[in-house]
């Protein structure tokens, strides 16, 4: 009577465990909707003078902007020598940033192992960068471009570098490995901790804000920026 008094408490304690981590997870998705459909007004009307864009893969969002133009030339901080093509002839260069070992090792969510996946959402891994080369930037449902002025796109250039991770001597750190997207793209060091409640979505969210356009309120999915640019 007791073992069973015993299974019986157990099996309550983990229903009630269950029970609260669904309610955590529903009450974290309703958070970011409700707070994704709120949106942080842009500046007030600048000059149009450089074209940014906004990015996505259906999971992350990457800013876009031009490798090189009189504000900065993004050379200085990422080389065409560490693609594969070691192309010179892109004119846009796409970031974003999240966690290394998801950038590394998941190619595809069949390669997802628990390890990463629980590093990431509680913040305890390392990040990174990616960058990728483009030639031509084509406006669909998956990229939009955003026109900014020359001082705004300072401020998108501060914010991306402010990511990077450094050298002492003051230069990007390229990651080392085989598990590029292409053959345009590189991986370097970067600052900070991927988590469930900073997102490579959020990040790209934050670099909105730093130049003044229409953002959302948070969000760690990239559907809550889209959503506002539809």
């Amino acid at each position: 009577m007791e073992k069973l008094f015993n299974l019986k408490s157990a099996l309550i304690t983990t229903g009630y465990f269950v029970l609260a981590f669904l309610a955590l997870v529903l009450l974290y998705f309703l958070v970011a909707f409700v707070l994704s459909r709120m949106s942080v007004d842009p500046e007030p009307t600048s000059k149009k003078e450089i074209s940014i864009y906004i990015l996505t893969n259906g999971v992350h969002t990457d800013l876009v902007v031009p490798v090189k133009n009189d504000v900065y030339n993004w050379r200085h901080y990422v080389k065409f020598e560490h693609t594969q093509s070691k192309g010179t002839n892109a004119n846009y260069i796409a970031f974003g940033w999240g966690d290394k070992g998801f950038y590394l090792e998941t190619p595809t969510w069949a390669d997802l192992k628990a390890k990463v996946a629980f590093k990431a959402m509680t913040g305890l891994g390392a990040s990174a960068i990616h960058a990728t080369f483009y030639k031509t930037m084509p406006e669909n449902e998956a990229c939009h471009r955003i026109d900014i002025s020359r001082e705004q796109y300072g401020r998108l250039v501060r914010f991306i570098q402010s990511r990077f991770d450094l050298d002492e001597s003051g230069n990007t750190i390229n990651i080392k490995t085989d598990a590029n997207y292409g053959k345009d793209d590189a991986f370097y060091e970067a600052k900070g901790s991927y988590n469930l409640f900073y997102t490579c979505n959020t990040w790209a969210n934050e670099g909105l804000k730093a130049c003044g356009q229409k953002a959302c309120f948070w969000t760690p999915f990239y559907n809550g920026i889209f959503t506002l640019y539809k």
